[in-house]
């Protein structure tokens, strides 16, 4: 199996590894300058890394997928499995998708950190190329889920859950912030973790420093579930207060120790 690797990040390095180290042939491409680990070719564009792939890894960014999938589409093959695996919304998977006029698509969700469990991490996927998609990575140890519908399904499922992970995330900090100003902060905490269960301390580490470290692609992600929930006609103000959440971590107004 080949496999090409759009978008040479924290989760396209995670992926590209463990592909490789299941002896799969991976070729990767990245606007950026970027130094590529052992065993992994560097194409010079991204029509050189697709062309021949059995499987394309669409790991961009939600700003670049369309772009991504214009300047490979033209270098697919019938049968090449063109998985867009970006944080967007459902209507950008679908623009993606529109692009093609050769291979087989499919809208792929990540429904945990990537950097976690590498090629294990749980996805959810739908479209055309769903079932090769999972042909091709669950020997590999893929946890796929396919969801029956239209491009946009597997990702409209990953904004349904991230309203509750999310606004949990910052629901966690808001509690933290304010036990800190009662000098209560590691009461507060025990609190959370002893409702949370077991693995408790693990997620409330992960929800804390994930929402510092990526606070912008979160905030773009709640601003995509709250588009979503204005469609569906539901509420949604625990979705606008993450987004308003995440935005002053963005701004430096609320840090770590703040």
């Amino acid at each position: 199996m080949r496999v090409s690797v759009l978008g040479y990040g924290e989760a396209g390095r995670r992926l590209a590894a463990d592909l490789l180290a299941a002896g799969v042939e991976v070729a990767a491409f990245d606007v950026r300058r970027v130094t590529l680990a052992e065993g992994i070719t560097l194409a010079p564009t991204a029509a050189a890394a697709v062309e021949g792939a059995d499987l394309v890894l669409s790991l961009t960014t939600s700003a670049g997928a369309v772009d991504a999938v214009r300047a490979a589409a033209p270098y697919l093959g019938p049968e090449t499995v063109y998985a867009d695996m970006n944080a967007s919304s459902p209507e950008r998977k679908k623009e993606v998708g529109a692009e093609l006029s050769k291979g087989l698509y499919v809208d792929v969700a990540i429904l945990a950190p990537v950097q976690r469990a590498g090629i294990r991490t749980p996805v959810m996927a739908c479209g055309p190329g769903a079932n090769r998609f999972v042909e091709l990575l669950q020997p590999v140890g893929a946890s796929i889920d396919v969801v029956a519908g239209e491009p946009g399904v597997a990702t409209a499922r990953k904004l349904l859950r991230s309203i509750f992970m999310k606004s949990l995330a910052t629901s966690v900090l808001e509690a933290l912030t304010a036990g800190r100003a009662a000098g209560c902060e590691d009461w507060v905490r025990g609190q959370m973790v002893s409702e949370l269960g077991s693995g408790g301390e693990a997620l409330v580490d992960r929800l804390v420093t994930g929402t510092y470290q990526h606070a912008r692609r979160r905030r773009h992600e709640m601003e995509d579930a709250r588009d979503y929930g204005r469609r569906l006609g539901t509420p949604h103000e625990m979705t606008l207060a993450s987004i308003e959440w995440l935005a002053s971590i963005e701004r430096g107004e609320r840090g770590r120790e703040s």
